[in-house]
């Protein structure tokens, strides 16, 4: 199988998008999923996208499945070779006061006036920087572990139980307000998360199979849902930088 047959800013922006994606759905700042469930919501995302457009366009992702599914984890091995990349991957909301965050402007130069972009940098660029892809395209807590257990655990021990069901890919409008409005959604389930981690690990010295049972039980529905909604947002980013570079045919 070929690889993507584009230029390599096009090649970079399909895969980041994918990869900075999963990063909104962390209940922490660190990076979200794991390496299976990068591959996971990849995976899942090419089924949302619109078939029989006479231009190819599922035709081409379905053939350069192999090629997204093999890569969609570099932009992570990028944040060890280059530690100043992490700042693309995470933002800590927090900072910005209380949910919904009405503080901090969602256009990147109003935010830069207003807090400065030292503290943009420090907080983070996430939303900003899936904006930045997309335009590319067209032309916390004190329990420490909790990520990697949600994010990567969970999904390497249950995930062939998981019956994720993407919404089809759909036009986005504004590509950061969407990018925004997908981290104040994973925001919003963050103490849930983090409430199932502290029953699942109650009476118990070590995160066993009994822990995993447990928390595997209670955060499941999250877990599911936000997998499926990276998967739909996933291809509702491709589609919609396909659309607005005029729906060309795209090569096989």
């Amino acid at each position: 199988m070929q690889g993507l047959s584009l230029n390599r800013t096009g090649r970079r922006a399909v895969v980041a998008i994918a990869c900075l994606f999963f990063c909104f759905t962390s209940p922490q700042n660190s990076q979200a999923w794991g390496r299976n469930g990068h591959r996971l919501v990849v995976n899942k995302a090419i089924e949302t996208l619109p078939e029989r457009l006479p231009q190819g366009f599922r035709e081409f992702f379905e053939a350069n499945r192999g090629f997204l599914l093999q890569h969609v984890t570099d932009p992570l091995d990028a944040i060890s070779k280059t530690p100043a990349e992490r700042r693309n991957h995470f933002i800590l909301l927090e900072k910005y006061g209380r949910f919904p965050f009405e503080a901090l402007p969602r256009d990147y130069k109003s935010a830069v006036t207003k807090f400065t972009k030292a503290k943009l940098d420090a907080n983070g660029l996430l939303p900003w920087q899936i904006g930045v892809y997309s335009k590319k395209l067209t032309e916390l807590s004190a329990q420490p572990g909790v990520n990697e257990r949600f994010g990567t655990a969970l999904i390497d021990r249950y995930s062939s139980f998981f019956p994720m069901r993407p919404n089809d890919a759909i036009f986005i409008n504004d590509p950061t307000d969407r990018a925004f409005e997908a981290c104040l959604s994973s925001h919003s389930w963050l103490e849930n998360i983090l409430l199932a981690d502290r029953h699942a690990r109650h009476g118990e010295n070590s995160f066993n199979d009994d822990y995993y049972d447990r928390f595997y039980n209670q955060a499941a529905a999250i877990l599911i849902r936000q997998l499926s909604d990276a998967a739909t947002d996933v291809g509702s980013f491709w589609f919609t930088a396909w659309k607005n570079a005029g729906s060309p045919q795209l090569p096989h």
